[in-house]
């Protein structure tokens, strides 16, 4: 170990490698705090070439690898296994947006670059690049790609799959492949950036990326919506998309319970109406024309929902300030629930939208059943049939260890799921988390064929060891 340390320390710089137990302690830790793994050695490269060399490094050495971004993940894919001597590689230094080219609408980041900082870069060529999620002050675009992440404006502009048009990637040999183009045309054989693209660092090392951007829209409006249950909801996103066409960006549906968590544990919040609901839609529209049409048609839209019987009570951010401060709700939903002492049993899964208020009642009554006094904080992105459906169990503490690691909760959840012919994980990926459940509900063919492409990859077993597969 100590000859691979010094290799890494000549491909990188001495002052890269991180040693020292204090150093690496942020490294090892999942941003939920339940999981700690073990490193040597964090290397930290300051550009491709040096990825490059420090993967061969660990190559010839037969030393595995894992790949990290912002480590803000939700199923551990970014941390170090326990009692191993994985090398975490983090991509942190790589923050450079290298390019906005604004006639072709694409911005071309390195992987270590935060995605508000993408976010910001776009905005100054008068360009929107749309991902955005809770997390977008700290995670990396490298993470977001890794895990095809998801985020609230999937309803309008997909899945980061569907923003990306070029990558430059790190083999697990220590090879570059070079495919960073601007090209929304190209049919020379397979798509090979699509295999990267959600494979959580298992294939090799995402090191650059061609982003799509869009026109910045001039104007917004956001709306929080009270509704009787998510049926009602669900005839609220049609009777909004007649409205007011593809205009929709987000549309999200969120519990009572989840306000309250936010109401507690997040300073600065009030809850948006006066009297409480049981759920809540909040919506956002943008636009090129003027605030005021766009704030005209959001509220002749729910005018309508109202003599409908589909919205209860709903305020219009008359600000982006109050704009902010409802997304905020939403947004540190997961943030809240981490200050109970409570162990959450989260689910991030997919059925079809039109499912999904069927979906929620089964699976409340199921859990209600099972579980006397089951606490559900359940929300999440409704207009494209992706709900963080989670749940307290009375009597479980996050730090009981048998808490922790039983089965029951989920497994009755993602029966269900896979029932409706769903996805045990819909945004944030597999990693160690959801191992198990990758082998229990993907099918036989589906799993040899990943094994297949992964052998073929990385023959050898170094990248990202013990995540996915």
């Amino acid at each position: 170990m100590n000859d691979l340390i010094e290799k890494l320390r000549a491909a990188v710089g001495p002052q890269n490698v991180l040693t020292e137990p204090a150093d690496v302690e942020p490294y090892v830790l999942d941003w939920r705090g339940v999981y700690r793994g073990e490193t040597p050695a964090v290397v930290r490269p300051g550009s491709t070439e040096e990825v490059a060399a420090a993967v061969k490094a660990c190559a010839d050495a037969g030393n595995a690898i894992v790949p990290q971004g912002g480590n803000t993940g939700m199923c551990m894919a970014s941390v170090p296994r326990a009692g191993r001597s994985d090398i975490v590689l983090s991509l942190g230094r790589m923050n450079r947006i290298r390019e906005v080219d604004g006639l072709n609408n694409t911005l071309t980041a390195e992987a270590g670059a935060v995605l508000a900082n993408i976010q910001q870069a776009a905005a100054g060529a008068d360009r929107l690049f749309p991902l955005s999620l809770g997390a977008e002050g700290s995670c990396t675009i490298g993470g977001n790609l890794s895990t095809n992440a998801g985020g609230v404006n999937v309803l309008r502009y997909g899945n980061t799959r569907d923003l990306v048009l070029g990558l430059e990637v790190v083999l697990p040999d220590g090879q570059i492949w070079s495919g960073l183009r601007g090209l929304r045309k190209d049919n020379t054989g397979y798509d090979l950036k699509h295999l990267f693209i959600g494979a959580e660092g298992t294939l090799g090392i995402i090191t650059a990326a061609v982003l799509k951007v869009f026109p910045r829209p001039s104007a917004s409006a956001t709306a929080w919506a009270a509704v009787k249950d998510p049926e009602a909801a669900l005839e609220l996103l049609a009777l909004l998309r007649r409205h007011c066409g593809d205009r929709i960006n987000a549309f999200e549906l969120i519990s009572r319970n989840c306000l309250e968590l936010v109401l507690e544990h997040i300073p600065g919040t009030r809850d948006p109406l006066p009297a409480p609901n049981e759920w809540y839609v909040l919506t956002e529209l943008a636009d090129s024309h003027g605030g005021d049409a766009l704030r005209s048609e959001l509220e002749r839209a729910l005018e309508a929902a109202m003599e409908d019987g589909l919205v209860l009570d709903v305020t219009i951010a008359e600000s982006s300030a109050q704009a902010q401060a409802l997304w905020k709700i939403r947004e540190t939903i997961p943030e809240a629930a981490k200050g109970e002492a409570a162990m959450l049993y989260r689910h991030d899964i997919a059925v079809a939208v039109s499912a999904i208020p069927r979906f929620i009642r089964e699976a409340r009554e199921a859990l209600e059943t099972r579980f006397p006094g089951a606490n559900l904080i359940c929300f999440g992105h409704l207009g494209d049939g992706n709900l963080h459906y989670n749940v307290f169990i009375p009597g479980r503490a996050r730090a009981d260890a048998a808490a922790r690691e039983a089965h029951d909760v989920t497994d009755l959840v993602y029966d269900l799921v896979q029932g409706y012919g769903g996805s045990f994980s819909a945004e944030h990926g597999v990693g160690l988390a959801k191992v198990a459940e990758l082998r229990r509900y993907k099918s036989p063919v589906e799993l040899e064929l990943m094994r297949s492409i992964k052998r073929t990859l990385d023959p050898k077993g170094l990248m990202n060891p013990g995540k996915v597969l």
